[in-house]
């Protein structure tokens, strides 16, 4: 039996070179452009920190985004499939280790005949090992495939991270936003007010018509119906706030009542090529696409003979037990065998499981090729919303300046009684209309930065270590 399982072992090394799986498949030439058409501002810094957020200048946002890192429950969820994960990847890697066991046992033995009895207490205790000779590498292929899932676990870890704190910024820069346009539109209403006394004691004196203080009216019910919706939207949006910090909404309070002096931070996409390993979606889908090309080596592997070495050792009484014979006392036991298994005739279960595995790994491969190429997408798309709506801003809040003016000499010559007052609304429902326009389109501004520092990654880098 030992001479049979030296030559199987020595055919087992001879043919194990033919079961290299070789590398996974990659990207395609085309797939990677030589560079983005979008062009970001001059003297940009490259790729974004793993911190961005704290270049916008604004203490209670990095505060916010330090308890979302924390507290969120989506974050809580994709750690603790993480852990899963690394489990599972030490499982996998024990099937390369042997196994050790221990056991005993007692049995008393007793029998009666002819008025005599005799009995005899025997026992063993022992170790026991075992260990499946890995020819084949299926073991370290099945090993290689959990660590791929590891990896893609920690890349999903840091993508629902990258999610949160993104949504986080997005979601604190709309309730800044919101807020101001609630004092726009108390502002507007405050001046709507003003007007309609106005056109009450010119009314009432006869220079002009009761049409006037009817429009006037109308146009104040019309603002003040604007106000409550402008209110529950902002009340949406600290409830959305809070949920994502993992808080009630019930006493959750953020100080700030308008986008100030916040300002976008300049970033830089560099080449094209590094995308491909600061976006955790892109590390997510080349680990899977690892992990099912080793399942495909392991799927091969399984068409091979399976190897296990085992054997025993420990005390015994009596030391060796046989059929004809019993070696009495109690002494030293040893046992060792081999066990080779292989399949014959399974209908095509085998052939049926690589065939699945084959195109389980040409989906991820697609899949993966799929995530690289939406990334240019968002990268380029980020960075031409962000110089357009820069374009935009810097034209409303001209136009927000002009209407200014423009509703001041109204004023001045419905009261000198040298403009119609239609003259006077339409000047203060366009500079209302600016004002607003440019806070929402501010936020809009601040929100594209964001969307294009996680187009970038958000400063995830595959060659960093892992989170703890």
């Amino acid at each position: 039996m030992i001479r049979a399982l030296l030559l199987s072992s020595v055919v087992a090394i001879a043919v194990a070179g033919c079961v290299n799986n070789g590398p996974p498949p990659g990207l395609s030439p085309h797939d990677v452009p030589a560079s983005f058409e979008q062009r970001p501002p001059a003297a940009s810094p490259v790729w974004p920190a793993h911190d961005w957020w704290t270049n916008y200048g604004d203490p209670q946002l990095s505060t916010l985004m330090t308890e979302a890192e924390t507290n969120n429950l989506d974050i809580a969820q994709a750690a603790a499939r993480l852990r899963q994960a690394d489990a599972r990847a030490h499982q996998a890697g024990a099937a390369l280790l042997p196994q050790v066991g221990a056991g005993g046992s007692v049995n008393t033995l007793y029998g009666e005949a002819n008025g005599s009895s005799q009995h005899e207490t025997d026992f063993n205790a022992g170790l026991d090992v075992s260990y499946e000779l890995d020819f084949w590498g299926k073991n370290r292929d099945a090993l290689q495939s959990a660590e791929a899932a590891r990896a893609a676990s920690r890349s999903d870890r840091e993508t629902v991270a990258l999610t949160v704190t993104s949504g986080v910024a997005t979601t604190y820069f709309q309730l800044l936003s919101l807020r101001e346009r609630i004092a726009v539109a108390e502002a507007n209403l405050k001046s709507s007010q003003d007007i309609l006394n106005l056109v009450q004691r010119r009314v009432t004196a006869g220079f002009s018509a009761p049409a006037d203080l009817t429009q006037q009216r109308a146009a104040l019910a019309a603002e003040q119906a604007v106000l409550p919706a402008l209110e529950q939207q902002e009340l949406e949006a600290r409830d959305a706030l809070a949920i994502l910090l993992g808080k009630p909404p019930e006493g959750f309070a953020v100080n700030g009542e308008g986008l100030g002096a916040l300002s976008p931070p300049p970033v830089a996409p560099g080449l094209t090529s590094e995308l491909l390993r600061r976006r955790p979606d892109i590390a997510t889908a080349e680990a899977n696409l690892t992990g099912a090309h080793a399942d495909l080596a392991a799927a091969r592997a399984a068409f091979y003979p399976s190897i296990t070495l085992t054997a025993s050792g420990g005390v015994a009484y009596p030391a060796l037990a046989a059929a004809v014979a019993t070696l009495p006392g109690t002494g030293l036991a040893l046992a060792g065998g081999a066990n080779i298994v292989q399949t014959i005739f399974d209908g095509g279960r085998l052939e049926g499981k690589v065939e699945e595995t084959r195109a389980r790994e040409e989906e991820l491969l697609a899949a993966y090729r799929a995530a690289v190429i939406s990334s240019f997408s968002d990268v380029e798309n980020a960075l031409g919303s962000f110089a357009h709506l820069t374009a935009q801003e810097a034209a409303l809040r001209e136009q927000a300046t002009q209407a200014e003016k423009v509703l001041t000499a109204a004023r001045r010559k419905y009261v000198a009684g040298s403009a119609d007052f239609l003259v006077v609304t339409d000047a203060q429902r366009a500079l209302y209309t600016a004002r607003d326009q440019l806070s929402d389109i501010r936020r809009a501004r601040l929100a594209a930065s964001v969307a294009l520092f996680k187009a970038l990654g958000g400063g995830f880098d595959a060659k960093a270590p892992p989170p703890q």
